[in-house]
C-alpha cells in the first residue's frame, strides 16, 4: 500500500456534512462481509439507458482512493486483510462542510482525460453530479452499481430508502456508508425523578414541553438552532421544502399543512422557552446549559457524541425513544442527519477491485461492527448493535428503536445539488435570534429556498 500525502487540508467528518466541525465547537473530544464482482452477478440489471460501458479492465492494476481522515483507518484495514491488492490512498476532505473539492477536481481530470480515482468516500450532494456528465463529451464520474457490479441482493440489503440519495435516472450510484436517523432522545434519570411519561405523539411532546416549562423552567425539552436543526423537525414532520418531483424539478411549499404545524408546535414551544433557539452545538450551551436538556429530537448520533462527549452526562441516563407521530396518524415518519457515501469511478480500469472495497467497507461486520455511527447495511447494523461499546453508556437498550427507526426516514426531503443548511442558517436562524417566529419566517425561508434551487438549474413546481 502508498498513503499518499493529503490532496489539501482535510476536514473531519460525521454524518452531517457539517457535523464535526460543530462538535468541535462543542467539545474538545473528536470524533467521526460481502464482496462485489465486476463481472455479471446475480439480480443485477445487464442494460443502462446512460450507456454505461466499462474503459478496458486491468485485473491486478492498483486502484486510487480518496478517503476523509475518518474513514482512512477503515480503507487501511481492508488494505491489510487484502494485501494482494495494491492501493494509493489519498487523504482529503471528503466533501465536509459544503467542499466542492472533488467536484472541481473532476471536472479538470474530464478536461485532462486522466487523473480520476478509482473510489472516493463523499456527501449525498456529491451524488447530484457525479451521476451526470461534466461535459458534452464527459462521462459520468460515478459508475452505476447496480450494472452487473454490485448484486442485488446487497443493494437490497440497505435499511429501507437509505439508498434513496444514491439514486438517479432509475439507477444506483453510491453505497451508503452509514445513516443518522432521528430518535427522540431523553435523560430518563430526570424523566424519572420529575415524574415525567415518554411522549410517542408530538401533541404529546409539546404538552410535556409547556409543563416542563412550568414545573421545571431552565430545563428543555429540544434545540432549534443548529444548522441541521430543520433536518430533526420538519423532515420529520413530512414538511415538502425539498421535494423533487422531477430529475431537474423541485416541489417547495412550505405553506403545507406538515411544515405550519411543526413550525406552530415549535414556536409555542419556543414562546414557553421549553425549546432553545440557541444551538446545542454552541461554544458556550455544552458548558451552560447541556445539563438542563431533558429531551432531544434528533439524530442516532446525539447519543454519544452530543450527550456524552459535549454535555458529558453520565453513563446510565441517556435514553431513545421511537420517533413521533402525529394524532390521527398510524405510520411514523422521521428525519435523518448525514451520512457518508462511498462512489466507484466509471473510469477504472480495476472495476473489480474497486466494487470490492466499497462493498466491504459498508457491508463488513468486521469494519461496521466498531463503525463510530449507524450502518446503512442492515446485517452491518446488526452487528454494530451487538457490539457492547456501542450500547453500554445507554440507560436501556437502543436496539429496536434505532433499528425501527431506520427504516422510517421519510424519502420525500431529496437529496438535491445544494445544502438544506444554507437557506436555513442564512434566512431562518438569524430571524429566530432576532425575535421573529418559525411560522411568520416560512415564507422567507421559502423564497431562499427557491433562489438557491433556481441558482443551481432547478425548475420550481408549482404548490
Amino acid at each position: 500500500m502508498k498513503s499518499s500525502p493529503s490532496l489539501k487540508p482535510g476536514r473531519r467528518r460525521l454524518p452531517a456534512r457539517n457535523v464535526l466541525a460543530l462538535l468541535s465547537l462543542a467539545t474538545a473530544a473528536v470524533l467521526a462481509a460481502g464482496c462485489a464482482s465486476a463481472e455479471q452477478s446475480t439480480g443485477a440489471t445487464s442494460q443502462s439507458p446512460a450507456g454505461f460501458q466499462p474503459v478496458a479492465q486491468a485485473d491486478g492494476s492498483p486502484i486510487t482512493v480518496w478517503a476523509d481522515s475518518t474513514r482512512l483507518p477503515a480503507v487501511q484495514q481492508y488494505q491489510k486483510s487484502h494485501p494482494e491488492v495494491k492501493m494509493d490512498i489519498v487523504t482529503y476532505d471528503g466533501s465536509a462542510n459544503g467542499s466542492s473539492y472533488l467536484q472541481t477536481k473532476v471536472q479538470l481530470f474530464d478536461r485532462t482525460g486522466n487523473g480520476w480515482p478509482d473510489v472516493v468516500f463523499g456527501s449525498p450532494t456529491d451524488v447530484t453530479w457525479a451521476s451526470r456528465p461534466t461535459g458534452p463529451s464527459a462521462t459520468a464520474f460515478a459508475a452505476p452499481l447496480d450494472q452487473n457490479l454490485v448484486p442485488k441482493q446487497t443493494l437490497d440489503g440497505f435499511a429501507k430508502g437509505s439508498l434513496e440519495p444514491c439514486q438517479a435516472g432509475g439507477h444506483t450510484y453510491c453505497m451508503r456508508n452509514d445513516i443518522a436517523q432521528v430518535v427522540l432522545w431523553y435523560n430518563k434519570s430526570l424523566m424519572d425523578q420529575f415524574g415525567y411519561q415518554v411522549p410517542t405523539t408530538w401533541e404529546q411532546y409539546q404538552a410535556l414541553g409547556e409543563q416542563v416549562a412550568k414545573e421545571h423552567p431552565g430545563y428543555l425539552v429540544g434545540s432549534i438552532g443548529d444548522t441541521n436543526s430543520q433536518e430533526s423537525y420538519f423532515w420529520s414532520s413530512q414538511c415538502p421544502a425539498f421535494d423533487l418531483v422531477g430529475p431537474d424539478t423541485l416541489k417547495v411549499d412550505l405553506a403545507d399543512k406538515n411544515c405550519t404545524r411543526m413550525a406552530t408546535l415549535l414556536d409555542k414551544l419556543i414562546a414557553a422557552k421549553a425549546v432553545t433557539t440557541q444551538g446545542f452545538f454552541s461554544q458556550a450551551f455544552a458548558k451552560e446549559g447541556g445539563d438542563k436538556v431533558l429531551m432531544a429530537n434528533g439524530p442516532s448520533w446525539y447519543g454519544q457524541y452530543l450527550f456524552n462527549s459535549a454535555f458529558k452526562v453520565p453513563a446510565g441516563q441517556i435514553a431513545a425513544a421511537a420517533p413521533l407521530t402525529w394524532e390521527g396518524e398510524t405510520t411514523a415518519a422521521t428525519g435523518n442527519v448525514g451520512g457518508g457515501v462511498w462512489m466507484v469511478s466509471s473510469h477504472s480500469k480495476n472495476l473489480k477491485a474497486s466494487t470490492d472495497l466499497v462493498t466491504w467497507l459498508t457491508t463488513s461486520d468486521d469494519i461496521q461492527a466498531n463503525a463510530p455511527t449507524y450502518p446503512a447495511y442492515v446485517p452491518a447494523a446488526k452487528a454494530w448493535l451487538a457490539n457492547p461499546a456501542n450500547k453500554k453508556y445507554f440507560a436501556t437498550d437502543i436496539s429496536d428503536v434505532f433499528q425501527k427507526a431506520a427504516d422510517e426516514v421519510w424519502t420525500g426531503w431529496s437529496n438535491t445539488r445544494f445544502s438544506d443548511a444554507t437557506s436555513w442558517s442564512s434566512v431562518v436562524l438569524p430571524a429566530l435570534t432576532g425575535g421573529k417566529t418559525l411560522s411568520e419566517t416560512l415564507p422567507q425561508w421559502q423564497t431562499a429556498i427557491i433562489d438557491e434551487a433556481k441558482s443551481v438549474g432547478y425548475t420550481i413546481a408549482t404548490p
